[in-house]
């Protein structure tokens, strides 16, 4: 059953698990202006919803995500007020992915990049296709991996590897991220990431809630 009216992501309620998908594969679900304004108001939305238990992120299309729309970072760095917004808009996604009181798992088809590897680092498990690109190129623009990137590259392989990584920008395939603990899963094909992340979501949300909430 879907919840709620978004242009940019779909929120479908299976049972005790949401799936909140990006749903712009034209756009290679990029974070543009929309989708970086409403990421976070559909994550509040989701810890709101009613029997819930675990909540899939995923994608349509060959990429799970570009990363920030590129002339959107250009008007920003011309224009304080929306620097200003994106600053607190990056922090309320961060935010609402690690407080949401349900498992988070990522369901990676293709490419993320950028805030989309963000989102992956600030998920609980990560099921990708094994082939798929993961990178934070923000130093490559001249800019910080502020948008969570530190924290959630550090978090999940470490700090030396999160400085290799992001003090050059390089690409993993998400087999080299499984080695390193950015993955926790991996399947062969990008049809296979979503039906894995949504079996694995059905079998977290039917254990006792209070242990996996503990």
């Amino acid at each position: 059953m879907e919840q709620g009216n978004w242009r940019c992501l779909r929120i479908v309620q299976h049972e005790a698990v949401a799936e909140l998908r990006l749903v712009r594969p034209d756009l290679h679900n990029r974070f543009d202006e929309d989708l970086h304004g409403e990421l976070p108001r559909a994550l509040q939305s989701v810890a709101q919803m009613e029997g819930i238990r675990a909540l899939v992120v995923s994608a349509e299309g060959r990429s799970f995500s570009a990363g920030g729309d590129t002339e959107m970072i250009r008007r920003a760095n011309r224009d304080a007020t929306l620097r200003e917004r994106l600053r607190g808009e990056a922090l309320a996604i961060v935010h609402g992915l690690l407080d949401l009181p349900h498992p988070v798992i990522a369901a990676v088809q293709g490419s993320a990049i950028g805030l989309g590897a963000t989102l992956l680092g600030c998920c609980d498990i990560v099921v990708a296709y094994r082939r798929a690109k993961i990178a934070d190129p923000h130093v490559q623009l001249g800019m910080v991996a502020g948008d969570g990137g530190i924290l959630a590259w550090t978090q999940a392989v470490g700090l030396p590897r999160a400085r290799r990584y992001l003090l050059t920008g390089d690409a993993l395939r998400a087999e080299e991220a499984f080695a390193m603990g950015l993955v926790s899963d991996l399947v062969d094909s990008p049809e296979e990431a979503l039906p894995a992340a949504m079996a694995l979501a059905g079998r977290i949300a039917a254990l006792p809630r209070g242990g996996v909430q503990g």
